[in-house]
């Protein structure tokens, strides 16, 4: 089994090539800048807003399956169109495509949203994903698209974030639920896919919803920080115009996958 990780540089996409490379695979994973570091994963420079750059890796690489975990906060570029050109040219060589996706997709609501729901953007991050998904779905309708939450564990930037608030730099807020997932469960889940004949939407996210300030508090426990040292505020406060309450039903995902989608609580 070959696998081109696009992304394989991020946090997610690290754990991924590890992931490949434990499971006898060849892994290429590809970067734009710095490193994949995973010792037995070859590495590529690719601009995926470059598409006849990607067309000419993925046919050089000539992989069985196409993991596209790239993206860029703030730029449409990456986000979407570098999504479209993944799809096409993992169609065009007939490589199974697995594309990570967000829920940040969605408005926000009290009720858990189901796999199929169609996106509902509210500020242009969501946007941009769901963009991407409109395209891998036109472009490869036998993709599988991963909803997935925020990914913590050991290098996470979400975890980084938590331990600066504890340290009195930022703060965290309390008005922002979503459903984090540990980064070794999520790509766990993202090889199994690989291997799966299963095409479409699929929620793969952790089983509880937490604020992002519960999640500080979380961190704190865990590592002996004095959460009373954690500062919080609210987007609304910080004129933030982003969903709130985000959480996935993972009914589908627990029902179709070996690998346990854990609780982050203790």
């Amino acid at each position: 089994m070959r696998i081109l990780v696009v992304g394989g540089s991020g946090f997610l996409g690290r754990e991924v090539c590890r992931q490949g490379v434990d499971a006898g695979w060849d892994v290429v994973g590809t970067c734009w800048s710095g490193e994949v570091g995973v010792p037995g994963a070859c590495v590529r420079r690719v601009d995926v807003t470059d598409r006849d750059a990607v067309r000419e890796l993925v046919t050089r690489v000539r992989p069985d399956a196409v993991i596209n975990t790239s993206y860029r906060y703030s730029d449409w570029a990456v986000t979407a169109d570098g999504a479209a050109h993944v799809a096409v040219a993992a169609t065009e060589v007939g490589a199974r495509l697995v594309h990570l996706s967000s829920d940040a997709l969605h408005a926000g609501r009290p009720e858990p949203y189901a796999d199929d729901e169609p996106p509902s953007p509210v500020f242009a991050y969501g946007a941009a994903k769901a963009a991407a998904e409109t395209a891998v779905r036109g472009i490869d309708p036998s993709a599988v698209l991963v909803r997935t939450s925020l990914i913590v564990g050991e290098g996470s930037p979400q975890i980084q974030l938590c331990r600066d608030a504890l340290a009195g730099r930022g703060a965290l807020f309390s008005d922002e639920l979503r459903c984090p997932v540990d980064v070794t469960d999520l790509a766990a889940a993202v090889c199994e896919l690989v291997c799966s004949d299963h095409a479409g939407l699929l929620n793969v996210a952790g089983p509880d919803a937490v604020s992002r300030a519960e999640l500080g508090l979380l961190v704190a426990r865990r590592e002996g920080r004095d959460p009373s040292a954690l500062k919080t505020t609210t987007a609304a406060e910080c004129g933030l115009v982003r969903p709130a309450e985000i959480r996935l039903d993972i009914t589908r995902a627990t029902a179709l996958l070996r690998t346990p989608l854990r609780s982050i609580t203790p």
